[in-house]
């Protein structure tokens, strides 16, 4: 045992020297409480040594779990599954997949389907009213509401409109081509008439501005039904050419089951070739819808003219019959020229 012998008394603290601050300490040697032998300096730099080595390790934790946490909640995506925020990573929507524009080459596009649910990365389509009378007019009214069941206000303009609503009946017939409009509330409203008894699918179709000025490309899918006798139509028989209003409409391609190929369209009145007119800024849009699920592609065609027909990329996902609405306008006149499409 040692021999022990009380401790000096120990003295006031000093004052701190002016400007001193609050981390700074003292290097002296002090008496513990009660005697005993002082801490020496080496001491004091052993123990700042291990707080510092604590903090250190700390940040290095902080930073490996804050990387962990963004691994398992990456941002939102799009339909296809990606976040475009940079100007040359634009976002594609479902069927059109990742491609080299004028080309028919595969590139792994994307296969996926939109509209196939009402909600999709936090976002949710939230309509007012489902219920519609066969014939009679009404208004669809609904929100797109994000995670914390707020409606959203910000969606960038894509082909000329925030939002595209399209409309049509299980059977794939009654196809409708919409453009609601938002109150500021964030509540979107259409007129809207469903001429016959079913159920009905709504797909709105839109692009999110997210906070981090990304765009999310996103197609929700809601059922609306029509009380009374149900009689669903068949499918028209696969086709190539289809007439309306006097309009000779014909397509061309080879569609492929994932991989994207062009499919162009050609507008004919008798022997003479229409010029077609701009159309919420493109020369013609085009919408698929697969029997069954009715999965949902809408379809951007290529830029530029289109002195004899409008070209678009598709990405066929999968196998079954698809239905394509190839909307056009001529003399200020919209139509549609409908087709049966089988992918084997």
């Amino acid at each position: 045992m040692s021999d022990q012998r009380p401790g000096p008394a120990e003295a006031p603290p000093s004052s701190p020297a002016p400007g001193a601050g609050p981390a700074e300490v003292s290097a002296s040697p002090s008496a513990p409480p009660g005697g005993g032998v002082p801490e020496t300096a080496g001491a004091l730099v052993d123990r700042d040594t291990l707080r510092l080595a604590l903090v250190v390790g700390g940040l290095v934790l902080a930073v490996l779990l804050g990387f962990g946490l963004g691994r398992l909640n990456p941002p939102p995506a799009d339909a296809t599954g990606r976040t475009s925020t940079a100007a040359t990573d634009h976002p594609h929507a479902p069927g059109t997949g990742a491609h080299e524009h004028g080309t028919g080459t595969d590139t792994g596009g994307a296969t996926e389907v939109g509209g196939l649910a009402v909600g999709s990365g936090g976002w949710t389509l939230a309509p007012l009213s489902t219920a519609f009378a066969a014939g009679r007019p009404g208004e669809f009214r609904f929100q797109v509401r994000d995670v914390q069941g707020r409606p959203v206000t910000r969606f960038a303009v894509v082909h000329d409109k925030p939002m595209h609503l399209i409309v049509v009946r299980r059977d794939l017939s009654g196809y409708q081509h919409l453009h609601p409009t938002m109150a500021a509330d964030g509540t979107w409203s259409v007129p809207l008439t469903l001429p016959q008894a079913g159920a009905w699918r709504a797909y709105a179709d839109f692009t999110l501005v997210t906070d981090d000025g990304g765009q999310s490309v996103r197609t929700l899918g809601v059922d609306l039904s029509v009380p009374g006798d149900y009689a669903p139509r068949p499918l028209p028989a696969p086709t190539r050419t289809a007439t309306v209003d006097g309009f000779t409409v014909s397509w061309s391609g080879e569609p492929r089951i994932g991989a994207t190929r062009p499919l162009r369209f050609a507008v004919r009145a008798g022997d003479v070739t229409p010029t077609l007119e701009r159309y919420l800024g493109a020369y013609g849009h085009l919408v698929a819808l697969r029997e069954g699920d009715l999965g949902y592609l809408h379809v951007h065609p290529e830029p530029g003219p289109a002195p004899d027909g409008v070209t678009f990329q598709l990405t066929v996902p999968g196998p079954g019959r698809y239905r394509l609405y190839f909307d056009f306008q001529v003399a200020g006149e919209v139509r549609t020229a409908e087709f049966t499409l089988t992918a084997p």
